[in-house]
């Protein structure tokens, strides 16, 4: 759908592009940097939250400056209220790509390298993949996108809990470091988190479009 919007709507819709690339980006640095071992992608991650938190509150203040200035009807202003939440949900995926970059590197100073990644790449995959559709259905007022994404997080969930499962039983009879363990059972619960998140998103795209 395309419409018309002011210059001032146009720069906040930016943004929300830019926070919902650097949280993808950051996101995927810091897997990377777990699965790969690599600390040098982690510590790229942990730098990223900053700029990410800057973001959302530019987006904030624009978003609020703009119906205080343009008193725009309401059909702007449930955009203007979505983009506000949306902003919030990208920052948070952002937060939860720094504790994983923030375990990850816990694990490489103690361990040197990650030895049990279990479905961390896969689950990883689909969640930033939701994250990044959940932007372009907001972006391009995709309703049929947005309800597809409410369905994969089905399978994040389900990933999850298999994650959880296999890194119990290791601390319970196999030859692997608890705290190791338990680092990676909290970063599969980040990167689940981060599915949730674009879900939400994915749910207020939906009540932008429908009003349900």
């Amino acid at each position: 759908m395309n419409r018309y919007f002011h210059k001032e709507l146009e720069e906040i819709r930016s943004k929300l592009i830019l926070i919902g690339e650097k949280a993808n980006e950051a996101g995927s640095l810091a897997v990377e940097g777990f699965i790969q071992s690599d600390l040098e992608k982690t510590l790229s991650a942990i730098k990223m939250d900053d700029e990410i938190d800057d973001l959302e509150i530019e987006i904030d203040r624009d978003s609020v400056r703009y119906i205080t200035l343009r008193s725009p009807v309401s059909s702007d202003v449930r955009l203007i209220f979505v983009a506000i939440k949306a902003s919030h949900d990208l920052e948070r995926a952002g937060d939860e790509a720094h504790s994983i970059a923030k375990r990850t590197r816990s694990i490489l100073t103690r361990d040197g390298k990650v030895t049990n990644t279990v479905a961390i790449e896969t689950m990883s995959g689909l969640a930033f993949g939701m994250l990044k559709d959940a932007l372009t259905s907001f972006l391009e007022e995709d309703l049929e996108l947005a309800h597809g994404i409410i369905e994969r997080d089905k399978e994040v969930d389900r990933l999850n809990k298999e994650n959880f499962k296999k890194l119990s039983k290791g601390m319970e009879g196999e030859n692997i470091e608890a705290s190791t363990s338990i680092e990676t059972i909290l970063i599969s619960r980040s990167i689940e988190r981060i599915a949730d998140h674009a879900k939400n998103l994915a749910e207020e795209v939906i009540y932008l479009l429908t009003g349900e």
